[in-house]
């Protein structure tokens, strides 16, 4: 393995103090079922190599974040009956985050942007209660899964084991993904009240009620090269934001 010296865990001590790091980028999955052909792991990969991959297009643009470990348990309260998923609360990630960012603030570390891989996440009221503990450190999150438009890459919608999952994790982790006559054809159904099928209500959704293969979206016309192009457009957009938080001294202009 190429030690890459923008991953924590691949690095050491007598590298990192000689840096100025300038944003920590934290990757959160989650342990879940991924329909039948993809593995738990799946959102822990892909936020992981996308971390990876940003962060290297910001350093060699000059560029010093350093990527810690992945989280690898995400909230999945809608899932607990599903064996195998590992359901982290909100509350236990209000207090992971807030010994991270206690650490970073002790070392002088002013920036912290984490990089979530799981739709069950949501750090948004997280950091706001963490900003005001913190008002040295500048806190985001990004959701790479909303990062580009996935149209003229991907055939079909989806959001869980769908077509963009499968295609990036054939192109990832191939080996750990089983043949495609082998995945559900990810059919769910949908609320019955209209207005929480919309971007702008919101309600739990119960995983096995909605699901028997646990995928949402048509996984059938997946392929490594959709995931190649596709992994490229996300880490591509997130290179550049971890890039410009990286750089900036100014918040606001």
């Amino acid at each position: 393995m190429e030690r890459k010296p923008y991953i924590l865990a691949q690095t050491n001590w007598k590298t990192v103090k000689e840096l100025d790091i300038e944003l920590a980028v934290l990757p959160w999955g989650a342990t879940e079922a991924h329909n039948f052909h993809l593995p738990y792991g799946t959102d822990i990969f892909e936020a992981g190599a996308i971390a990876e991959e940003s962060a290297r297009i910001a350093w060699n643009r000059g560029a010093r974040p350093v990527v810690l470990p992945v989280v690898p348990f995400g909230v999945n309260t809608g899932q607990m009956n599903i064996p195998g998923t590992i359901n982290m609360n909100p509350s236990t990630q209000a207090a992971v985050i807030h010994d991270i960012t206690e650490s970073l603030a002790k070392q002088g570390i002013k920036k912290l942007l984490i990089l979530n891989g799981h739709g069950g996440n949501d750090f948004k009221q997280i950091l706001r209660e963490e900003g005001s503990k913190h008002p040295e450190l500048f806190l985001a999150s990004c959701n790479w899964f909303q990062s580009i438009e996935k149209r003229g890459i991907l055939t079909n919608d989806g959001d869980h084991a769908d077509e963009a999952e499968t295609s990036l994790m054939l192109y990832l982790e191939p080996e750990l993904v089983l043949p495609l006559r082998e995945a559900g054809d990810g059919s769910h159904k949908k609320f019955s009240v209209d207005e929480l099928n919309e971007p702008w209500a919101w309600a739990e959704r119960q995983w096995t009620s909605v699901t028997a293969d646990t995928g949402i979206g048509d996984p059938s016309q997946a392929s490594r090269e959709k995931g190649e192009r596709y992994f490229e457009a996300i880490t591509s957009k997130i290179g550049n934001l971890v890039y410009n938080l990286s750089k900036m001294d100014e918040i606001y202009t």
